[in-house]
């Protein structure tokens, strides 16, 4: 099962993520959306499961939770925004949800992928609108036979 994980779009929502998820069969969104419009785009690649971020307003927090949780391939699924860990680290993200396969989370922009025990935690880093220097990326998951293995996307090259 190939799934698209974004977070901090800010209410941009580029044309090359259409080109990225492009097959995905679940999209995962962790939070600071900016536009409920953004979500209703996403949906029409595949479904979407988001939650709402610190920068979300009420038109994002009525229609999403805070916190989703989701079974995908046979993986226990845990998405947030990351405020609620304050700095959020992967070792945060999988010592709050030691029941999750994966746990995806945003909040500092910066994406990584790291294993931490049985939990891989991915923060995609942020898609929306650039931020100092910090890379504009996406991940893409894939569940096989129980197990996820994730990869960061840039949206932009990297030196641009």
């Amino acid at each position: 099962m190939k799934i698209g994980i974004i977070s901090d779009t800010h209410g941009l929502l580029r044309a090359q993520v259409f080109d990225v998820f492009q097959g995905v069969e679940h999209i995962l969104h962790a939070g600071d959306v900016g536009d409920p419009d953004i979500l209703t785009e996403l949906e029409a690649l595949a479904p979407v499961t988001a939650v709402w971020g610190n920068v979300d307003g009420m038109a994002i927090r009525a229609r999403v939770p805070e916190v989703a949780r989701l079974e995908l391939g046979g993986v226990q699924i845990v998405i947030l925004h990351g405020m609620q860990l304050g700095s959020p680290t992967p070792q945060k993200a999988a010592a709050a949800h030691p029941d999750a396969g994966l746990v995806v989370f945003g909040h500092s922009h910066r994406p990584l992928i790291q294993q931490v025990g049985p939990t891989l935690a991915v923060n995609p880093g942020s898609a929306g609108p650039r931020r100092f220097k910090d890379p504009v990326t996406v991940a893409l998951a894939e569940i096989a036979d129980g197990a996820v293995q994730a990869r960061l996307v840039d949206l932009i090259p990297r030196n641009s």
